[in-house]
């Protein structure tokens, strides 16, 4: 592999000094990019796009020749977990995931076993290294998973919901049965960042999607300490380098301070918190991901630069700041907008990395 001719992402996630604040998006390989909709269109179907390591790479790439983006993220979805384990995953016309044999019995949440990533999920592996291959040293490539707790709400669910009743009447009328699935797929979600980092992800990140919506005495059984085991169990170095981890709970700004302790060196953030605010209240212990609302980039373009300049300032000079949305780019997104968005990070970050 090429030695990485911008890194500039990578020492952002550890706090180390750069030329400008990094930049990439959630999403940023999807659907508002008319390349990506005919990718998938030659693919038929989203999982056959997944499932492809050469179609996977084509839609990774698609935004890094568009834009001066600092980084790509792995083209896949959080949900090939729980599909390993045998639950069917399946996405209907014009709908979300849903799963064929969601977990309902006891009995199927006794049997449930983390899969081995090097079998099941060989097809992502191999998009990694044939990104990396593909990316040539231009920029790190971002491996990632949804978190223990948001694939359980998936894998009790059988689909997306707005309140997640299954889940919540499970968490408190049985949590012995939910801590068993967290422990499962803490196990797999360690094991398949860890195969990631291997087969050549230079940075992870654990979406906490489904976090957000519980109590806090919830989040901090059901949901941290989970992420915070998967932090220690994965492999520090790589290739000769630190591999950075990040952690976004959408919906966790009221819990920041244990987010920053839980063992990630960068925390994301959504568009519900003030980044200054953030930064002073983690101080130098972790990076800061993030936060402008996906919606802006609906607005005229000044607009889009107003709020990113605002940004920048709300965080203030000095290191530890990647540039991102609060949550993944909408489908609809004018891809114009988001040139305007890289454009201005890219140029008025500047001054506040002068040393």
């Amino acid at each position: 592999m090429r030695p990485l001719r911008n890194d500039t992402l990578l020492r952002a996630l550890l706090r180390q000094p750069t030329e400008y604040t990094p930049i990439w998006l959630m999403r940023q390989a999807g659907r508002y990019l008319p390349e990506y909709c005919a990718t998938r269109e030659r693919a038929q179907d989203f999982l056959t796009l997944c499932k492809s390591p050469n179609l996977a790479t084509e839609v990774t790439l698609q935004p890094l020749a568009r834009y001066d983006l600092d980084a790509a993220i792995l083209f896949s979805d959080i949900l090939t977990i729980p599909d390993a384990m045998g639950l069917g995953l399946y996405f209907a016309p014009g709908e979300g995931p849903k799963f064929e044999r969601p977990l309902r019995e006891e009995w199927e949440i006794r049997d449930l076993t983390a899969p081995d990533p090097y079998d099941h999920l060989r097809y992502v592996l191999d998009a990694v290294a044939e990104i990396r291959r593909a990316l040539d040293g231009s920029v790190p490539l971002i491996g990632f998973s949804g978190s223990p707790f948001t694939l359980a709400c998936y894998m009790v669910e059988g689909e997306g919901s707005d309140q997640y009743l299954k889940l919540k009447t499970l968490l408190y009328s049985r949590p012995d049965l939910l801590h068993h699935i967290l422990e499962v797929n803490t196990r797999a979600v360690t094991d398949y960042l860890n195969a990631q980092i291997e087969s050549g992800a230079q940075a992870v990140m654990v979406f906490d999607s489904w976090g957000g919506m519980l109590t806090q005495a919830a989040y901090l059984e059901f949901s941290l300490p989970y992420i915070a085991r998967i932090m220690a169990g994965l492999k520090r170095e790589n290739e000769g380098r630190v591999v950075p981890r990040i952690v976004f709970t959408k919906g966790g700004g009221l819990w920041l301070e244990h987010i920053a302790g839980c063992g990630c060196d960068a925390v994301g953030l959504d568009w519900a918190i003030d980044i200054g605010e953030a930064r002073r209240r983690v101080g130098d212990r972790v990076a800061l991901q993030g936060n402008m609302d996906p919606a802006v980039l609906f607005g005229p373009p000044e607009r889009v630069a107003a709020e990113a300049r605002a940004i920048l300032a709300s965080f203030g000079p000095g290191p530890g700041h990647v540039f991102n949305l609060g949550h993944g780019i909408s489908q609809f997104t004018p891809p114009q907008n988001v040139r305007v968005l890289v454009d201005t990070v890219k140029s008025e970050s500047r001054a506040y990395h002068k040393a």
